[in-house]
Protein backbone atom coordinates (compact mmCIF):
# COMPACT_ATOMS: atom_id res chain seq x y z
CA UNK A 1 0.00 0.00 0.00
CA UNK A 2 1.12 3.56 -0.60
CA UNK A 3 0.92 6.64 1.54
CA UNK A 4 1.60 10.08 0.12
CA UNK A 5 3.92 12.42 2.06
CA UNK A 6 2.34 14.44 4.84
CA UNK A 7 2.69 18.16 5.41
CA UNK A 8 2.83 20.18 8.61
CA UNK A 9 3.07 23.89 9.25
CA UNK A 10 5.48 25.51 11.75
CA UNK A 11 2.68 26.41 14.17
CA UNK A 12 1.83 22.75 14.73
CA UNK A 13 5.02 20.86 13.94
CA UNK A 14 5.72 20.11 17.62
CA UNK A 15 2.18 18.96 18.43
CA UNK A 16 2.40 15.55 16.81
CA UNK A 17 4.39 13.48 14.35
CA UNK A 18 2.37 13.45 11.11
CA UNK A 19 3.91 10.14 10.04
CA UNK A 20 2.59 8.53 13.22
CA UNK A 21 -0.94 9.81 12.61
CA UNK A 22 -0.70 8.68 8.98
CA UNK A 23 0.36 5.23 10.20
CA UNK A 24 -2.70 5.13 12.50
CA UNK A 25 -5.01 5.92 9.57
CA UNK A 26 -3.32 3.27 7.46
CA UNK A 27 -3.70 0.71 10.22
CA UNK A 28 -7.42 1.39 10.51
CA UNK A 29 -7.88 1.19 6.75
CA UNK A 30 -5.70 -1.88 6.47
CA UNK A 31 -7.48 -3.90 9.13
CA UNK A 32 -10.81 -2.97 7.49
CA UNK A 33 -9.41 -4.18 4.14
CA UNK A 34 -10.71 -1.00 2.54
CA UNK A 35 -9.22 -0.31 -0.93
CA UNK A 36 -8.27 3.29 -0.20
CA UNK A 37 -8.61 6.14 2.27
CA UNK A 38 -7.90 9.81 1.64
CA UNK A 39 -7.68 12.19 4.60
CA UNK A 40 -6.86 15.75 5.60
CA UNK A 41 -6.66 17.76 8.82
CA UNK A 42 -6.89 21.54 8.94
CA UNK A 43 -6.08 23.70 11.97
CA UNK A 44 -6.97 27.32 11.41
CA UNK A 45 -5.78 28.28 7.94
CA UNK A 46 -3.28 25.44 7.57
CA UNK A 47 -3.62 21.89 6.29
CA UNK A 48 -1.43 20.17 8.89
CA UNK A 49 -1.94 16.61 7.69
CA UNK A 50 -2.89 15.29 4.27
CA UNK A 51 -2.47 11.86 2.80
CA UNK A 52 -3.81 9.01 0.72
CA UNK A 53 -3.51 5.32 1.59
CA UNK A 54 -4.17 2.35 -0.66
CA UNK A 55 -5.50 2.26 -4.21
CA UNK A 56 -8.03 4.19 -6.26
CA UNK A 57 -9.08 1.06 -8.14
CA UNK A 58 -8.62 -2.51 -6.96
CA UNK A 59 -8.69 -3.86 -10.51
CA UNK A 60 -5.82 -1.73 -11.81
CA UNK A 61 -3.95 -1.15 -8.57
CA UNK A 62 -3.66 2.58 -9.33
CA UNK A 63 -2.26 4.24 -6.19
CA UNK A 64 -4.68 6.58 -4.47
CA UNK A 65 -3.55 10.22 -4.50
CA UNK A 66 -4.66 13.31 -2.61
CA UNK A 67 -6.06 14.82 -5.83
CA UNK A 68 -8.37 11.87 -6.53
CA UNK A 69 -12.00 12.95 -6.36
CA UNK A 70 -14.61 11.05 -4.33
CA UNK A 71 -18.38 11.06 -4.30
CA UNK A 72 -19.05 12.77 -0.98
CA UNK A 73 -22.79 12.10 -1.20
CA UNK A 74 -24.72 13.67 1.70
CA UNK A 75 -21.97 16.20 2.32
CA UNK A 76 -23.97 17.79 -0.53
CA UNK A 77 -26.60 18.80 2.01
CA UNK A 78 -24.17 21.19 3.69
CA UNK A 79 -23.63 22.96 0.35
CA UNK A 80 -27.36 23.10 -0.39
CA UNK A 81 -28.21 24.32 3.11
CA UNK A 82 -25.58 27.05 2.85
CA UNK A 83 -26.81 28.10 -0.60
CA UNK A 84 -30.39 28.40 0.70
CA UNK A 85 -29.23 30.24 3.83
CA UNK A 86 -27.24 32.77 1.80
CA UNK A 87 -30.31 33.47 -0.31
CA UNK A 88 -32.24 34.02 2.92
CA UNK A 89 -29.54 36.40 4.16
CA UNK A 90 -30.00 38.40 0.95
CA UNK A 91 -33.77 38.49 1.30
CA UNK A 92 -34.37 36.42 -1.84
CA UNK A 93 -36.42 33.90 0.17
CA UNK A 94 -37.45 33.14 3.75
CA UNK A 95 -36.68 29.92 5.55
CA UNK A 96 -40.34 29.79 6.61
CA UNK A 97 -41.49 29.84 2.99
CA UNK A 98 -43.38 26.68 2.00
CA UNK A 99 -42.18 24.74 -1.03
CA UNK A 100 -45.21 25.77 -3.08
CA UNK A 101 -44.28 29.45 -2.73
CA UNK A 102 -41.46 28.70 -5.18
CA UNK A 103 -42.55 25.43 -6.81
CA UNK A 104 -46.07 25.82 -8.29
CA UNK A 105 -46.02 22.14 -9.28
CA UNK A 106 -46.53 21.32 -5.61
CA UNK A 107 -49.49 23.63 -5.02
CA UNK A 108 -52.32 21.89 -3.23
CA UNK A 109 -50.15 19.00 -1.97
CA UNK A 110 -49.07 18.17 1.57
CA UNK A 111 -45.40 18.39 0.59
CA UNK A 112 -46.07 21.82 -0.91
CA UNK A 113 -46.84 23.15 2.59
CA UNK A 114 -43.54 21.88 4.03
CA UNK A 115 -41.30 24.86 4.80
CA UNK A 116 -37.73 25.25 3.63
CA UNK A 117 -36.57 25.16 7.24
CA UNK A 118 -38.41 21.90 7.86
CA UNK A 119 -36.87 20.41 4.73
CA UNK A 120 -33.38 21.58 5.75
CA UNK A 121 -33.78 19.96 9.17
CA UNK A 122 -35.54 16.80 7.95
CA UNK A 123 -38.67 17.54 9.98
CA UNK A 124 -41.10 17.90 7.07
CA UNK A 125 -42.18 14.26 7.15
CA UNK A 126 -41.25 13.68 3.49
CA UNK A 127 -40.46 10.16 2.24
CA UNK A 128 -36.74 9.41 2.20
CA UNK A 129 -36.06 8.30 -1.38
CA UNK A 130 -39.39 7.35 -2.93
CA UNK A 131 -41.27 4.07 -3.29
CA UNK A 132 -38.80 2.80 -5.90
CA UNK A 133 -35.30 3.74 -4.78
CA UNK A 134 -33.21 1.03 -6.40
CA UNK A 135 -31.18 3.76 -8.05
CA UNK A 136 -29.15 3.48 -4.84
CA UNK A 137 -27.89 0.14 -6.11
CA UNK A 138 -27.78 1.17 -9.77
CA UNK A 139 -31.02 -0.60 -10.63
CA UNK A 140 -32.43 2.53 -12.30
CA UNK A 141 -31.38 6.12 -13.04
CA UNK A 142 -31.59 8.71 -10.29
CA UNK A 143 -34.82 10.72 -10.75
CA UNK A 144 -34.84 13.81 -12.94
CA UNK A 145 -36.96 16.85 -12.12
CA UNK A 146 -40.15 15.38 -13.60
CA UNK A 147 -39.73 12.10 -11.72
CA UNK A 148 -38.86 13.90 -8.46
CA UNK A 149 -41.96 16.11 -8.55
CA UNK A 150 -44.15 13.16 -9.53
CA UNK A 151 -42.74 11.10 -6.65
CA UNK A 152 -43.46 13.67 -3.96
CA UNK A 153 -46.90 14.46 -5.38
CA UNK A 154 -47.90 10.80 -5.39
CA UNK A 155 -46.27 9.42 -2.25
CA UNK A 156 -44.39 12.26 -0.59
CA UNK A 157 -45.78 12.66 2.92
CA UNK A 158 -45.18 9.98 5.55
CA UNK A 159 -45.25 11.94 8.81
CA UNK A 160 -46.91 15.22 9.67
CA UNK A 161 -44.89 18.42 9.55
CA UNK A 162 -42.81 18.73 12.70
CA UNK A 163 -43.85 15.30 13.92
CA UNK A 164 -40.27 14.11 14.13
CA UNK A 165 -36.89 13.80 12.45
CA UNK A 166 -37.26 11.95 9.14
CA UNK A 167 -34.27 12.05 6.83
CA UNK A 168 -35.29 12.90 3.27
CA UNK A 169 -33.20 13.04 0.12
CA UNK A 170 -36.34 13.91 -1.84
CA UNK A 171 -36.83 17.06 0.25
CA UNK A 172 -33.25 18.14 -0.45
CA UNK A 173 -33.80 17.53 -4.15
CA UNK A 174 -36.73 19.96 -3.90
CA UNK A 175 -34.47 22.49 -2.15
CA UNK A 176 -32.23 22.37 -5.21
CA UNK A 177 -35.26 23.18 -7.37
CA UNK A 178 -36.08 26.12 -5.07
CA UNK A 179 -32.56 27.51 -5.56
CA UNK A 180 -33.10 27.32 -9.32
CA UNK A 181 -36.51 29.00 -9.10
CA UNK A 182 -35.26 31.86 -6.93
CA UNK A 183 -32.03 32.54 -8.81
CA UNK A 184 -33.19 31.73 -12.33
CA UNK A 185 -29.97 29.72 -12.67
CA UNK A 186 -29.26 26.02 -12.76
CA UNK A 187 -28.46 24.70 -9.27
CA UNK A 188 -24.97 23.53 -10.24
CA UNK A 189 -24.03 26.86 -11.78
CA UNK A 190 -25.36 28.87 -8.86
CA UNK A 191 -23.39 26.78 -6.36
CA UNK A 192 -20.21 27.05 -8.45
CA UNK A 193 -20.54 30.83 -8.82
CA UNK A 194 -21.71 31.63 -5.28
CA UNK A 195 -19.76 29.12 -3.19
CA UNK A 196 -17.15 26.97 -4.89
CA UNK A 197 -15.31 29.55 -7.00
CA UNK A 198 -15.16 32.31 -4.34
CA UNK A 199 -13.82 29.83 -1.77
CA UNK A 200 -11.26 28.38 -4.17
CA UNK A 201 -12.67 24.84 -4.00
CA UNK A 202 -11.12 23.81 -7.29
CA UNK A 203 -11.65 20.07 -6.88
CA UNK A 204 -15.27 20.26 -5.72
CA UNK A 205 -18.17 19.94 -8.16
CA UNK A 206 -21.95 19.57 -7.71
CA UNK A 207 -21.90 16.51 -9.98
CA UNK A 208 -19.27 14.10 -11.24
CA UNK A 209 -16.86 15.73 -13.70
CA UNK A 210 -15.66 13.27 -16.34
CA UNK A 211 -12.34 15.13 -16.58
CA UNK A 212 -11.56 14.76 -12.87
CA UNK A 213 -9.35 11.89 -11.62
CA UNK A 214 -12.10 10.00 -9.79
CA UNK A 215 -11.76 6.94 -7.60
CA UNK A 216 -13.62 3.73 -8.38
CA UNK A 217 -16.23 2.74 -5.84
CA UNK A 218 -16.27 -0.83 -4.55
CA UNK A 219 -18.78 -3.24 -3.05
CA UNK A 220 -18.50 -4.66 0.46
CA UNK A 221 -16.19 -7.52 1.36
CA UNK A 222 -17.46 -11.04 0.98
CA UNK A 223 -18.21 -13.00 4.12
CA UNK A 224 -15.43 -15.50 3.46
CA UNK A 225 -13.06 -13.52 1.23
CA UNK A 226 -11.68 -10.06 0.50
CA UNK A 227 -13.21 -9.88 -2.97
CA UNK A 228 -14.80 -6.59 -4.00
CA UNK A 229 -16.68 -5.65 -7.14
CA UNK A 230 -16.35 -2.25 -8.84
CA UNK A 231 -19.36 0.08 -8.74
CA UNK A 232 -20.03 2.00 -11.95
CA UNK A 233 -20.21 5.82 -11.78
CA UNK A 234 -23.67 7.34 -12.23
CA UNK A 235 -25.24 10.81 -12.38
CA UNK A 236 -27.60 11.88 -9.60
CA UNK A 237 -30.12 13.89 -11.63
CA UNK A 238 -32.47 16.04 -9.55
CA UNK A 239 -31.01 14.63 -6.33
CA UNK A 240 -27.64 16.33 -6.87
CA UNK A 241 -28.57 18.81 -4.12
CA UNK A 242 -28.92 15.85 -1.75
CA UNK A 243 -26.11 13.56 -2.83
CA UNK A 244 -24.35 14.61 -6.05
CA UNK A 245 -21.28 16.53 -4.86
CA UNK A 246 -17.73 15.32 -5.49
CA UNK A 247 -14.64 16.55 -3.67
CA UNK A 248 -11.35 15.75 -1.97
CA UNK A 249 -10.55 15.57 1.73
CA UNK A 250 -8.47 18.76 1.58
CA UNK A 251 -11.23 20.68 -0.21
CA UNK A 252 -13.78 19.54 2.36
CA UNK A 253 -11.63 20.79 5.22
CA UNK A 254 -11.48 24.16 3.47
CA UNK A 255 -15.27 24.12 2.96
CA UNK A 256 -16.04 23.41 6.61
CA UNK A 257 -13.41 25.90 7.75
CA UNK A 258 -15.48 28.51 5.93
CA UNK A 259 -18.25 27.75 8.46
CA UNK A 260 -16.09 28.60 11.46
CA UNK A 261 -16.97 31.42 13.79
CA UNK A 262 -16.27 34.80 12.20
CA UNK A 263 -15.72 33.42 8.71
CA UNK A 264 -18.19 35.77 7.03
CA UNK A 265 -19.73 33.18 4.71
CA UNK A 266 -23.07 33.61 6.49
CA UNK A 267 -24.49 36.11 8.91
CA UNK A 268 -23.48 34.97 12.44
CA UNK A 269 -27.08 34.31 13.47
CA UNK A 270 -27.69 32.31 10.29
CA UNK A 271 -24.56 30.21 10.81
CA UNK A 272 -25.65 29.46 14.38
CA UNK A 273 -29.11 28.50 13.14
CA UNK A 274 -27.68 25.94 10.71
CA UNK A 275 -25.35 24.43 13.30
CA UNK A 276 -27.49 24.35 16.44
CA UNK A 277 -29.42 21.22 17.46
CA UNK A 278 -32.74 21.15 15.66
CA UNK A 279 -33.44 17.48 16.34
CA UNK A 280 -32.16 14.80 18.72
CA UNK A 281 -32.05 11.23 17.43
CA UNK A 282 -31.77 8.86 20.38
CA UNK A 283 -32.35 5.20 19.62
CA UNK A 284 -31.62 2.08 21.70
CA UNK A 285 -28.17 0.56 21.19
CA UNK A 286 -27.06 3.47 19.01
CA UNK A 287 -24.92 6.55 19.53
CA UNK A 288 -27.06 9.65 20.15
CA UNK A 289 -27.11 11.94 17.13
CA UNK A 290 -28.03 15.60 16.70
CA UNK A 291 -29.00 17.46 13.54
CA UNK A 292 -29.37 21.15 12.70
CA UNK A 293 -30.21 22.53 9.28
CA UNK A 294 -27.99 20.60 6.88
CA UNK A 295 -25.35 19.90 9.53
CA UNK A 296 -24.98 17.00 11.95
CA UNK A 297 -23.51 17.60 15.42
CA UNK A 298 -21.58 15.49 17.92
CA UNK A 299 -19.16 15.86 20.81
CA UNK A 300 -15.61 14.52 20.44
CA UNK A 301 -13.11 14.88 23.30
CA UNK A 302 -15.16 17.65 24.89
CA UNK A 303 -15.47 19.66 21.67
CA UNK A 304 -18.80 20.24 19.98
CA UNK A 305 -18.29 19.43 16.33
CA UNK A 306 -20.48 19.76 13.27
CA UNK A 307 -20.22 18.04 9.93
CA UNK A 308 -21.79 15.41 7.76
CA UNK A 309 -21.28 11.94 6.40
CA UNK A 310 -21.78 10.68 2.89
CA UNK A 311 -22.89 7.27 1.64
CA UNK A 312 -22.86 6.66 -2.10
CA UNK A 313 -22.80 3.35 -4.00
CA UNK A 314 -19.26 2.14 -3.39
CA UNK A 315 -18.03 5.10 -1.30
CA UNK A 316 -18.32 6.35 2.30
CA UNK A 317 -17.05 9.64 3.73
CA UNK A 318 -17.15 11.75 6.90
CA UNK A 319 -16.09 15.26 7.94
CA UNK A 320 -16.07 16.75 11.45
CA UNK A 321 -15.32 20.39 12.23
CA UNK A 322 -14.97 22.39 15.43
CA UNK A 323 -16.27 25.85 14.43
CA UNK A 324 -14.99 27.45 17.63
CA UNK A 325 -11.58 25.80 17.71
CA UNK A 326 -10.86 25.88 13.98
CA UNK A 327 -10.13 22.15 13.60
CA UNK A 328 -11.47 20.15 10.65
CA UNK A 329 -10.91 16.47 9.82
CA UNK A 330 -12.14 14.77 6.65
CA UNK A 331 -11.82 11.10 5.64
CA UNK A 332 -13.00 9.59 2.34
CA UNK A 333 -13.07 5.87 1.49
CA UNK A 334 -13.84 4.07 -1.77
CA UNK A 335 -15.84 1.10 -0.47
CA UNK A 336 -19.45 0.78 0.61
CA UNK A 337 -18.25 -0.54 3.98
CA UNK A 338 -15.35 1.89 4.40
CA UNK A 339 -14.82 3.00 8.04
CA UNK A 340 -14.78 6.72 7.21
CA UNK A 341 -16.74 7.78 10.27
CA UNK A 342 -14.63 5.77 12.70
CA UNK A 343 -11.35 6.99 11.20
CA UNK A 344 -12.47 10.63 11.07
CA UNK A 345 -13.72 10.51 14.65
CA UNK A 346 -10.56 8.84 15.93
CA UNK A 347 -8.26 11.15 13.99
CA UNK A 348 -10.14 14.19 15.30
CA UNK A 349 -9.74 12.84 18.85
CA UNK A 350 -5.98 12.43 18.43
CA UNK A 351 -5.50 15.92 16.97
CA UNK A 352 -7.77 17.55 19.58
CA UNK A 353 -5.87 15.79 22.36
CA UNK A 354 -2.58 17.10 20.99
CA UNK A 355 -3.94 20.64 20.72
CA UNK A 356 -5.38 20.54 24.23
CA UNK A 357 -2.08 19.31 25.66
CA UNK A 358 -0.20 22.24 24.15
CA UNK A 359 3.09 22.30 22.32
CA UNK A 360 6.30 21.17 24.01
CA UNK A 361 9.46 23.15 23.67
CA UNK A 362 11.78 22.15 20.86
CA UNK A 363 14.04 20.47 23.43
CA UNK A 364 11.13 18.53 24.94
CA UNK A 365 9.94 17.51 21.48
CA UNK A 366 13.40 16.18 20.66
CA UNK A 367 13.47 14.07 23.84
CA UNK A 368 9.95 12.77 23.31
CA UNK A 369 10.63 12.04 19.66
CA UNK A 370 13.44 9.66 20.61
CA UNK A 371 10.94 7.62 22.65
CA UNK A 372 8.10 7.27 20.17
CA UNK A 373 7.28 4.92 17.35
CA UNK A 374 5.39 1.74 16.47
CA UNK A 375 6.28 -1.59 18.04
CA UNK A 376 5.04 -5.17 17.68
CA UNK A 377 5.14 -8.55 19.34
CA UNK A 378 3.10 -11.76 19.40
CA UNK A 379 0.14 -9.88 20.89
CA UNK A 380 -0.06 -7.22 18.19
CA UNK A 381 0.85 -3.57 17.71
CA UNK A 382 1.61 -0.82 20.20
CA UNK A 383 2.21 2.85 19.45
CA UNK A 384 4.13 5.25 21.64
CA UNK A 385 2.56 8.40 20.29
CA UNK A 386 3.39 12.02 21.11
CA UNK A 387 0.33 14.25 21.39
CA UNK A 388 1.38 17.74 22.36
CA UNK A 389 3.48 17.59 25.52
CA UNK A 390 2.28 14.08 26.37
CA UNK A 391 3.27 10.57 25.32
CA UNK A 392 0.48 8.03 24.94
CA UNK A 393 0.61 4.25 24.81
CA UNK A 394 -2.14 3.20 22.39
CA UNK A 395 -3.34 0.17 20.49
CA UNK A 396 -3.59 1.38 16.86
CA UNK A 397 -6.01 -1.41 15.99
CA UNK A 398 -8.73 0.07 18.20
CA UNK A 399 -11.43 2.06 16.44
CA UNK A 400 -11.31 4.61 19.29
CA UNK A 401 -7.58 5.24 19.67
CA UNK A 402 -7.94 6.62 23.20
CA UNK A 403 -10.09 3.74 24.50
CA UNK A 404 -7.83 1.82 26.84
CA UNK A 405 -4.91 4.11 26.04
CA UNK A 406 -2.48 5.24 28.73
CA UNK A 407 -1.04 8.73 29.04
CA UNK A 408 2.42 8.02 30.35
CA UNK A 409 4.13 9.87 33.16
CA UNK A 410 7.28 11.53 31.83
CA UNK A 411 10.09 11.79 34.37
CA UNK A 412 13.15 13.20 32.65
CA UNK A 413 14.11 10.60 30.07
CA UNK A 414 12.06 7.91 31.80
CA UNK A 415 8.48 6.88 31.06
CA UNK A 416 6.09 5.25 33.50
CA UNK A 417 2.53 3.94 33.37
CA UNK A 418 0.17 6.08 35.47
CA UNK A 419 -0.82 4.90 38.93
CA UNK A 420 -4.52 4.26 38.59
CA UNK A 421 -6.78 1.23 39.01
CA UNK A 422 -6.52 -1.19 36.10
CA UNK A 423 -5.67 -4.68 34.92
CA UNK A 424 -2.43 -3.57 33.27
CA UNK A 425 0.74 -2.61 35.07
CA UNK A 426 0.01 0.72 36.82
CA UNK A 427 3.05 2.53 38.11
CA UNK A 428 5.53 0.29 36.31
CA UNK A 429 8.21 1.73 33.98
CA UNK A 430 8.06 1.63 30.19
CA UNK A 431 11.60 0.89 29.09
CA UNK A 432 12.73 2.23 25.71
CA UNK A 433 15.45 0.12 24.12
CA UNK A 434 17.92 2.34 22.20
CA UNK A 435 18.72 1.55 18.58
CA UNK A 436 21.93 2.18 16.69
CA UNK A 437 20.23 4.77 14.44
CA UNK A 438 18.97 6.97 17.29
CA UNK A 439 15.46 5.51 17.07
CA UNK A 440 14.05 3.12 19.65
CA UNK A 441 14.77 -0.53 18.79
CA UNK A 442 11.94 -1.68 21.03
CA UNK A 443 10.06 -1.14 24.26
CA UNK A 444 9.40 -3.21 27.35
CA UNK A 445 5.96 -2.82 28.95
CA UNK A 446 5.09 -4.87 32.05
CA UNK A 447 8.21 -6.94 31.39
CA UNK A 448 7.10 -7.91 27.87
CA UNK A 449 9.26 -6.81 24.94
CA UNK A 450 7.98 -5.35 21.68
CA UNK A 451 10.32 -4.68 18.78
CA UNK A 452 10.36 -2.02 16.11
CA UNK A 453 7.30 -2.84 13.98
CA UNK A 454 9.11 -3.04 10.65
CA UNK A 455 11.70 -5.40 12.10
CA UNK A 456 9.05 -7.62 13.61
CA UNK A 457 7.08 -7.63 10.34
CA UNK A 458 10.18 -8.56 8.35
CA UNK A 459 10.80 -11.52 10.64
CA UNK A 460 7.13 -12.55 10.50
CA UNK A 461 7.14 -12.58 6.71
CA UNK A 462 10.38 -14.52 6.63
CA UNK A 463 8.87 -17.20 8.87
CA UNK A 464 5.74 -17.34 6.74
CA UNK A 465 7.80 -17.71 3.57
CA UNK A 466 9.86 -20.49 5.15
CA UNK A 467 6.72 -22.29 6.28
CA UNK A 468 5.10 -22.07 2.85
CA UNK A 469 8.32 -23.13 1.17
CA UNK A 470 8.46 -26.18 3.37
Amino acid sequence: MTTEPMTTEPATRHLFDPDHLAAWVGTQAGFARVPGAQYAVRVGDDVVLEGAWGVADVATGEPLRTDHVFRVASHSKTFTATAVARLADRGALRLDDPFDAHLPDLAGTAVGRVTLREALGHTGGVRRDGTDADFWQLGAPFPDRVALVAAVRADGPVLGRGEGFKYSNLAYGLLGLVVEAVTGTAFARHVRDDLLAPLGLGRTTPELDDAAPAVVGHSALGVADDGRLPVAPVRTGALAAATGFCSTAADLTQWFAAHAEGSGLLRPETRRLLQRDESAIDRPHARPRRYGLGFEAREIEGRRVVGHGGAFPGQLSRTWADPAGGVVVSVLTNAVDGPADAIATGLFALVATALDAGAPTAEEAAVLGRSTGRFANLWGLTDLLRLGRDVWLIDPRREDPLAGAERLVVDGDALRLPVEPGFGAPGEPVEVLPGDDGRPAGIVVAGVTSWRAEDYESERRAQLAARHGA
